[in-house]
Protein backbone atom coordinates (compact mmCIF):
# COMPACT_ATOMS: atom_id res chain seq x y z
CA UNK A 1 0.00 0.00 0.00
CA UNK A 2 1.32 3.23 -0.96
CA UNK A 3 2.59 5.88 1.86
CA UNK A 4 0.62 9.35 2.19
CA UNK A 5 2.67 11.01 4.70
CA UNK A 6 4.10 13.89 3.01
CA UNK A 7 8.03 14.66 2.59
CA UNK A 8 9.67 18.15 4.00
CA UNK A 9 8.86 19.90 0.52
CA UNK A 10 5.69 21.52 -0.55
CA UNK A 11 4.96 21.47 -3.83
CA UNK A 12 3.75 24.94 -5.37
CA UNK A 13 0.70 24.95 -6.95
CA UNK A 14 -0.62 27.53 -9.46
CA UNK A 15 -3.38 30.05 -8.08
CA UNK A 16 -5.51 30.36 -11.44
CA UNK A 17 -7.21 34.50 -11.50
CA UNK A 18 -4.03 36.35 -10.24
CA UNK A 19 -0.99 38.31 -11.55
CA UNK A 20 2.52 37.30 -10.22
CA UNK A 21 5.46 40.34 -10.49
CA UNK A 22 5.85 39.19 -14.03
CA UNK A 23 2.46 39.99 -15.51
CA UNK A 24 1.63 36.30 -16.49
CA UNK A 25 -1.43 35.66 -14.83
CA UNK A 26 -0.89 33.40 -12.16
CA UNK A 27 1.04 33.10 -8.91
CA UNK A 28 2.05 29.99 -6.95
CA UNK A 29 1.44 29.16 -3.51
CA UNK A 30 2.72 26.09 -1.45
CA UNK A 31 0.20 23.23 -1.68
CA UNK A 32 -0.37 23.38 1.89
CA UNK A 33 -1.50 26.72 1.96
CA UNK A 34 -3.77 25.54 -0.88
CA UNK A 35 -5.68 23.44 2.11
CA UNK A 36 -5.29 25.61 5.01
CA UNK A 37 -8.43 27.44 6.98
CA UNK A 38 -9.80 30.73 6.64
CA UNK A 39 -9.70 33.17 9.22
CA UNK A 40 -12.75 35.61 9.08
CA UNK A 41 -10.43 38.39 7.82
CA UNK A 42 -9.21 36.00 5.19
CA UNK A 43 -13.67 35.01 4.34
CA UNK A 44 -13.92 39.20 4.87
CA UNK A 45 -11.44 40.06 1.98
CA UNK A 46 -12.99 37.32 -0.40
CA UNK A 47 -16.94 38.54 0.14
CA UNK A 48 -15.76 42.17 0.51
CA UNK A 49 -17.30 42.47 3.45
CA UNK A 50 -16.69 43.56 7.17
CA UNK A 51 -15.45 41.14 9.27
CA UNK A 52 -18.47 42.78 11.89
CA UNK A 53 -20.65 41.57 9.09
CA UNK A 54 -19.50 37.61 9.66
CA UNK A 55 -19.75 38.02 13.18
CA UNK A 56 -22.95 39.45 12.94
CA UNK A 57 -24.00 36.64 10.16
CA UNK A 58 -22.97 33.87 12.47
CA UNK A 59 -24.61 35.37 15.85
CA UNK A 60 -28.25 35.11 13.45
CA UNK A 61 -26.96 31.61 11.71
CA UNK A 62 -26.97 33.19 8.23
CA UNK A 63 -23.38 33.17 7.11
CA UNK A 64 -21.03 30.11 6.00
CA UNK A 65 -20.12 27.66 8.52
CA UNK A 66 -17.46 28.51 10.72
CA UNK A 67 -15.72 25.85 12.69
CA UNK A 68 -14.05 27.29 16.44
CA UNK A 69 -10.72 26.56 17.03
CA UNK A 70 -9.60 27.50 20.86
CA UNK A 71 -10.72 31.56 20.59
CA UNK A 72 -10.25 31.85 16.80
CA UNK A 73 -12.89 30.71 14.20
CA UNK A 74 -12.34 29.23 11.14
CA UNK A 75 -13.99 28.59 7.53
CA UNK A 76 -13.58 25.57 5.16
CA UNK A 77 -12.65 27.58 1.82
CA UNK A 78 -14.98 25.38 -0.31
CA UNK A 79 -17.41 25.71 2.45
CA UNK A 80 -17.73 29.57 1.99
CA UNK A 81 -17.76 29.11 -1.81
CA UNK A 82 -20.17 26.76 -2.11
CA UNK A 83 -22.26 29.09 0.79
CA UNK A 84 -21.88 31.31 -1.66
CA UNK A 85 -23.20 29.86 -4.75
CA UNK A 86 -26.08 28.12 -2.53
CA UNK A 87 -27.26 30.56 -0.53
CA UNK A 88 -26.34 34.14 -1.44
CA UNK A 89 -27.62 33.11 -5.93
CA UNK A 90 -31.46 33.60 -5.27
CA UNK A 91 -31.31 37.14 -3.13
CA UNK A 92 -31.74 40.02 -5.27
CA UNK A 93 -29.23 41.93 -5.64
Amino acid sequence: MPSTARTGTAKAVPIVGTTNAEGSGRDTLPETELHRLWSASDVSRFLGVPVSTLHQWRYLGRGPAAYRVGKHLRYDPDAVRQWLVDDCADEPA
